[in-house]
Protein backbone atom coordinates (compact mmCIF):
# COMPACT_ATOMS: atom_id res chain seq x y z
CA UNK A 1 0.00 0.00 0.00
CA UNK A 2 1.48 3.08 -1.14
CA UNK A 3 1.34 6.67 1.25
CA UNK A 4 -1.81 8.04 -0.31
CA UNK A 5 -3.83 5.18 -0.41
CA UNK A 6 -3.02 4.65 3.17
CA UNK A 7 -3.75 8.65 3.79
CA UNK A 8 -6.98 7.86 1.94
CA UNK A 9 -8.02 4.95 3.96
CA UNK A 10 -7.25 6.99 7.72
CA UNK A 11 -9.69 10.09 5.95
CA UNK A 12 -12.74 7.33 5.18
CA UNK A 13 -12.23 4.78 8.30
CA UNK A 14 -10.22 6.84 11.19
CA UNK A 15 -14.21 7.56 12.75
CA UNK A 16 -14.88 3.97 12.38
CA UNK A 17 -11.74 2.91 13.70
CA UNK A 18 -11.85 4.97 16.94
CA UNK A 19 -15.43 4.40 17.52
CA UNK A 20 -14.91 0.55 17.51
CA UNK A 21 -12.08 0.85 20.20
CA UNK A 22 -13.43 3.08 22.21
CA UNK A 23 -16.16 0.67 22.51
CA UNK A 24 -13.66 -1.97 23.99
CA UNK A 25 -11.69 0.25 26.08
CA UNK A 26 -13.60 3.45 26.66
CA UNK A 27 -10.61 5.34 27.14
CA UNK A 28 -9.31 7.70 24.67
CA UNK A 29 -5.78 7.63 24.90
CA UNK A 30 -5.87 3.43 24.49
CA UNK A 31 -8.55 3.82 21.73
CA UNK A 32 -6.24 6.15 19.43
CA UNK A 33 -3.04 3.89 20.53
CA UNK A 34 -4.96 1.26 19.10
CA UNK A 35 -6.01 3.08 15.82
CA UNK A 36 -2.69 4.13 14.94
CA UNK A 37 -0.95 0.58 15.48
CA UNK A 38 -4.25 -0.86 13.17
CA UNK A 39 -3.26 1.54 10.30
CA UNK A 40 0.06 1.02 10.28
CA UNK A 41 -0.74 -3.02 10.26
CA UNK A 42 -2.68 -1.91 7.21
CA UNK A 43 0.56 -0.13 5.51
CA UNK A 44 2.65 -2.97 6.57
CA UNK A 45 0.30 -5.28 5.25
CA UNK A 46 1.39 -7.57 2.03
CA UNK A 47 -2.39 -9.07 0.84
CA UNK A 48 -5.28 -7.41 -1.21
CA UNK A 49 -8.02 -6.24 -0.94
CA UNK A 50 -11.36 -6.88 -3.17
CA UNK A 51 -13.09 -3.78 -2.22
CA UNK A 52 -13.65 -0.39 0.43
CA UNK A 53 -15.61 -2.22 2.30
CA UNK A 54 -13.42 -5.25 2.85
CA UNK A 55 -11.11 -2.58 3.54
CA UNK A 56 -13.22 -1.20 6.66
CA UNK A 57 -14.06 -4.56 7.29
CA UNK A 58 -10.30 -5.52 8.12
CA UNK A 59 -9.87 -2.69 9.46
CA UNK A 60 -13.02 -3.25 12.22
CA UNK A 61 -11.72 -6.78 12.68
CA UNK A 62 -7.73 -5.48 13.62
CA UNK A 63 -9.30 -3.27 16.13
CA UNK A 64 -11.44 -5.58 17.43
CA UNK A 65 -8.23 -8.14 17.98
CA UNK A 66 -6.39 -5.48 19.29
CA UNK A 67 -8.90 -4.43 21.86
CA UNK A 68 -9.41 -8.04 23.04
CA UNK A 69 -5.21 -8.05 23.22
CA UNK A 70 -5.09 -5.15 25.12
CA UNK A 71 -7.65 -6.04 27.72
CA UNK A 72 -6.25 -9.56 28.41
CA UNK A 73 -2.84 -7.85 28.99
CA UNK A 74 -1.00 -7.94 32.47
CA UNK A 75 -0.29 -4.72 31.77
CA UNK A 76 -4.05 -2.92 31.75
CA UNK A 77 -5.59 -5.12 33.94
CA UNK A 78 -3.14 -4.06 36.79
CA UNK A 79 -3.07 -0.45 36.25
CA UNK A 80 -5.10 2.63 37.15
CA UNK A 81 -5.69 5.33 34.93
CA UNK A 82 -4.40 8.26 35.62
CA UNK A 83 -7.77 10.55 34.69
CA UNK A 84 -10.57 10.21 36.71
CA UNK A 85 -12.92 9.04 34.65
CA UNK A 86 -15.09 11.60 34.29
CA UNK A 87 -12.81 13.07 32.46
CA UNK A 88 -12.59 9.75 29.76
CA UNK A 89 -14.01 11.56 26.31
CA UNK A 90 -16.65 9.98 24.16
CA UNK A 91 -16.31 10.41 20.36
CA UNK A 92 -20.14 10.90 20.20
CA UNK A 93 -20.11 14.61 20.24
CA UNK A 94 -24.18 14.87 20.74
CA UNK A 95 -26.19 17.73 22.65
CA UNK A 96 -26.91 15.77 25.91
CA UNK A 97 -24.62 12.92 25.73
CA UNK A 98 -27.14 10.60 27.02
CA UNK A 99 -26.98 8.08 24.39
CA UNK A 100 -23.46 7.83 24.50
CA UNK A 101 -22.86 7.84 27.90
CA UNK A 102 -25.47 4.85 27.78
CA UNK A 103 -23.92 3.38 25.31
CA UNK A 104 -20.18 3.30 27.72
CA UNK A 105 -22.38 1.38 29.99
CA UNK A 106 -22.69 -1.73 28.06
CA UNK A 107 -20.68 -4.60 27.84
CA UNK A 108 -18.10 -4.25 25.01
CA UNK A 109 -19.79 -7.09 23.27
CA UNK A 110 -22.70 -5.92 23.18
CA UNK A 111 -21.57 -2.27 22.82
CA UNK A 112 -19.60 -3.33 19.93
CA UNK A 113 -22.41 -4.85 17.85
CA UNK A 114 -25.05 -1.50 18.26
CA UNK A 115 -22.03 0.65 17.12
CA UNK A 116 -21.72 -1.75 13.78
CA UNK A 117 -25.26 -2.06 12.99
CA UNK A 118 -26.80 1.22 14.07
CA UNK A 119 -23.71 3.62 13.70
CA UNK A 120 -21.83 1.70 10.42
CA UNK A 121 -24.80 0.36 8.89
CA UNK A 122 -23.75 -3.28 8.80
CA UNK A 123 -26.29 -6.11 8.85
CA UNK A 124 -26.12 -8.83 11.56
CA UNK A 125 -24.71 -11.20 8.89
CA UNK A 126 -21.54 -8.76 8.69
CA UNK A 127 -21.36 -8.31 11.81
CA UNK A 128 -20.95 -12.11 13.21
CA UNK A 129 -18.37 -12.46 9.63
CA UNK A 130 -16.85 -9.47 11.78
CA UNK A 131 -17.09 -10.39 15.23
CA UNK A 132 -16.53 -14.46 14.74
CA UNK A 133 -19.81 -15.31 16.54
CA UNK A 134 -22.69 -16.46 15.25
CA UNK A 135 -25.93 -14.60 13.62
CA UNK A 136 -28.25 -15.47 16.18
CA UNK A 137 -25.69 -14.36 18.62
CA UNK A 138 -25.49 -10.87 17.32
CA UNK A 139 -28.90 -10.81 16.65
CA UNK A 140 -29.23 -11.63 20.85
CA UNK A 141 -27.03 -9.35 21.49
CA UNK A 142 -28.97 -6.24 19.55
CA UNK A 143 -31.80 -7.33 21.14
CA UNK A 144 -30.18 -7.24 24.79
CA UNK A 145 -28.58 -4.10 23.72
CA UNK A 146 -31.81 -2.19 22.53
CA UNK A 147 -33.31 -3.50 25.84
CA UNK A 148 -30.50 -2.40 28.21
CA UNK A 149 -30.39 0.94 26.98
CA UNK A 150 -33.88 1.77 26.96
CA UNK A 151 -33.77 0.59 30.74
CA UNK A 152 -30.94 2.69 31.31
CA UNK A 153 -32.24 5.95 29.68
CA UNK A 154 -35.57 5.54 31.19
CA UNK A 155 -33.93 5.35 34.82
CA UNK A 156 -31.76 8.26 34.09
CA UNK A 157 -35.10 10.10 32.65
CA UNK A 158 -36.64 8.58 35.61
CA UNK A 159 -34.12 9.60 38.15
CA UNK A 160 -34.01 13.35 36.82
CA UNK A 161 -37.29 14.13 37.67
CA UNK A 162 -36.80 13.65 41.12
Amino acid sequence: MDDSELERCIKLYRRSVLGAALCYVHNTSDAEDIAQEVFIKLYTYDGSFESDEHIKAWLLRCTVNRCKNLLRSYWYRNSEPLEAAGDKAHYDTREGGGLAEAMSRLKPKTHIVLELYYYEGYTAKEIAQITHTSENSVLHRLSRGRKQLKDILTDERNGSDD
